[in-house]
């Protein structure tokens, strides 16, 4: 490992909240991946009629165990026929993001030992659309932050480098690029073609890219005439392998800081969507359309706002802890000082 790379990393570490923070953010987040697993309306693994069955990973059809008329294996209805020697194992939370609680006697109801989180207007679990509706934003963020950081990096990157020309129009194209109202001009796109979430990480990248070629062409403008890279010519380098080996690195410490914020971004900006009824169609379980569902029955069912704002206020806050860690950490000053404390 670089040395560099080594000392950012404890200084990272020694800022306790920040590494917690990306520690807990993270395994939420590797959880939310395995939903599934997590929520569901079907059994993880059933055993019956000396047969074993995953219903969690694959699909069965309903006259395989003989129940005609519907399309969709009720497994509730299924397990509770089990015979001697059967078994079905369920998952923590026995309730799919789909799926209506029609035992209850009116929607939305208050959380309860049967629905820890109440439920929304039609019935489902709050706190299983809150997980699925999780995964979903930290997905859309994260592609969002991947996509648009490397069109950003690489186009920031070929302006700084070479200048002259390509950077003069480089920059006329991104700042009329940037001059875009991009929130207004989504809301149409997506009002023209089906909404959906590869087409809402396409929009977002498309237009996330700009600022973060300013802060890439700016370093990179700053460093290419540093002794380093002037030896590295020397040497015969070609101009991408010195970009990629011996820039880039040093390049990278305003975009890294600027990280959380991209992600956290990316979240409201779904949510927003979401909320307006522009992003993902529904039923698919995301936090903007439990907001919208919030505002409705503001006054009936508080848990339905109180537990999706805290979520998200909640996710927003990590993210804000993990960068004041990342500032610090690549902060020269700052990072030596904080290895020192850690270490007393």
């Amino acid at each position: 490992m670089h040395e560099l790379t080594r000392r950012r990393l404890e200084a990272f570490r020694a800022r306790r909240l920040s590494y917690w923070s990306l520690v807990l953010l993270g395994s939420l987040f590797v959880l939310a991946l395995g939903a599934e697993l997590l929520a569901n309306d079907r059994p993880l693994v059933m055993w019956r009629q000396h047969a074993l069955y995953l219903p969690v990973l694959a699909r069965y059809r309903p006259l395989q165990f003989g129940q005609e008329g519907t399309i969709v294996v009720d497994w509730r209805r299924l397990t509770a026929t089990l015979g001697p020697g059967d078994w079905a194992l369920w998952p923590p939370i026995p309730w799919g993001p789909f799926e209506s609680d029609a035992a209850l006697a009116e929607y939305p109801a208050a959380p309860s030992a049967r629905h820890w989180l109440g439920t929304d207007d039609k019935g489902r679990d709050l706190l299983v659309r809150l997980i699925y509706g999780f995964r979903l934003s930290m997905v859309f963020a994260l592609s969002v932050w991947v996509v648009s950081f490397a069109l950003g990096m690489s186009l920031g990157a070929v302006q700084g480098y070479f200048g002259g020309g390509v950077d003069f129009w480089g920059q006329r194209f991104t700042e009329i690029w940037s001059s875009i109202p991009v929130f207004f001009l989504i809301l149409i796109l997506i009002a023209l073609f089906t909404p959906g979430i590869g087409l809402l990480i396409v929009l977002y990248s498309l237009f996330g890219w700009p600022h973060i070629a300013q802060y890439q062409r700016a370093e990179f403008l700053a460093l290419r005439r540093r002794d380093f890279v002037e030896a590295a010519r020397a040497l015969g380098a070609s101009p991408w392998r010195i970009m990629a080996r011996h820039i880039l690195p040093n390049a990278l410490t305003p975009l890294v800081t600027f990280t959380p914020f991209s992600i956290a971004g990316g979240i409201t900006g779904i949510a927003a969507l979401d909320y307006l009824g522009f992003g993902v169609q529904p039923p698919t379980p995301s936090w903007g359309e439990l907001l919208r569902e919030a505002l409705i029955h503001f006054s009936t069912a508080w848990w339905i706002a109180t537990f999706t704002v805290g979520s998200m206020f909640a996710t927003l806050l990590l993210l804000v802890f993990i960068n004041e860690g990342v500032r610090e950490a690549f902060d020269p000053h700052r990072s030596r000082a904080a290895i020192r404390a850690a270490s007393e």
